[in-house]
């Protein structure tokens, strides 16, 4: 699954080196002190996939293929550790137009959000996470790359890995996100056996995708509509941000994407349906 992934993701290079490669290494704070990731204290735990040989992280790519026409959609809420200066300076990393687009088409959809992106959007971040149109996953506090060959990203020391992962999660709470999700996106979808193990005993799902929207820096949302229209299958997990500064086109796709896969018989869900769906198998 790793190599193929890894293609998937190599689609998205330029994605990966502009989105996320613009922080530093001596722009991380240091980690709170934190427990390892826990259930929401709701009474059912989202569905997970059970883990690897040796309790190996578990990697998700998609739902079945056999359960309908299903698919989800995705946003990473991309923030690096060191962009507090240019959102200061007026640089929008959020995209309040198209939760609101979402929110109109009335279309359930999962965030993958840093915990930099929650320090700077509180508000938004807990109208997210309280909303239950939406799921809030962990995307990483420093959206920092989780290898060494992560299109130039600043690295995670191995070591650090985990800290990070659960210093999001302190940060998803802060804001106000009441049941953060069991579920994490390597940042650029990098990952290797270290960086699996590494995060083993969190209890989360690392999930990637099969869809690459190419929304990234796009400025013909025509372009990103066909990829998306092309690439949907049945339990298909489609990438695309909220990021007014780097995925400008997004909202203008999703409000074309969606009424044309619903005339196509697809049910939008979260990617908890689709997890729950495989019956915790891989």
């Amino acid at each position: 699954m790793i190599p193929h992934v890894r293609r998937i993701t190599a689609v998205c290079a330029a994605l990966g080196a502009a989105l996320t490669a613009c922080g530093t290494a001596g722009g991380e704070r240091p980690a709170p002190t934190t427990s390892p990731v826990s259930a929401s204290p709701s009474a059912t735990r989202p569905p997970v996939l059970a883990p690897g040989p040796g309790g190996l992280t578990p990697v998700f790519q998609h739902g079945p293929r056999t359960r309908g026409r299903t698919v989800a959609l995705t946003f990473d809420a991309d923030m690096t550790a060191d962009q507090g200066p240019r959102a200061a300076s007026g640089e929008h990393f959020d995209n309040p137009g198209l939760i609101s687009a979402l929110r109109a088409l009335k279309v359930p959809a999962t965030v993958f959000m840093t915990g930099r992106w929650a320090d700077q959007y509180p508000a938004e971040a807990r109208g997210l996470g309280t909303d239950p149109r939406f799921e809030v996953a962990n995307h990483s506090w420093s959206h920092y790359a989780f290898t060494a060959d992560c299109y130039g990203l600043p690295t995670v020391a191995a070591d650090r890995m985990r800290a990070d992962v659960q210093r999001a999660y302190t940060s998803l709470r802060t804001a106000g996100v009441p049941h953060p999700m069991p579920y994490f996106r390597f940042p650029g979808g990098c990952y290797d056996q270290q960086a699996l193990r590494a995060l083993s005993g969190l209890g989360v799902t690392a999930v990637q995708w099969d869809v690459v929207s190419g929304d990234a820096f796009a400025t013909d949302a025509d372009a990103v509509t066909r990829q998306v229209l092309d690439g949907v299958k049945p339990g298909s997990v489609v990438v695309m941000h909220c990021t007014r500064s780097a995925a400008p086109t997004t909202e203008q796709v999703v409000r074309t994407v969606v009424p044309e896969l619903r005339r196509r018989g697809y049910r939008f869900v979260k990617v908890s349906e689709l997890i729950g769906q495989s019956g915790g198998h891989r």
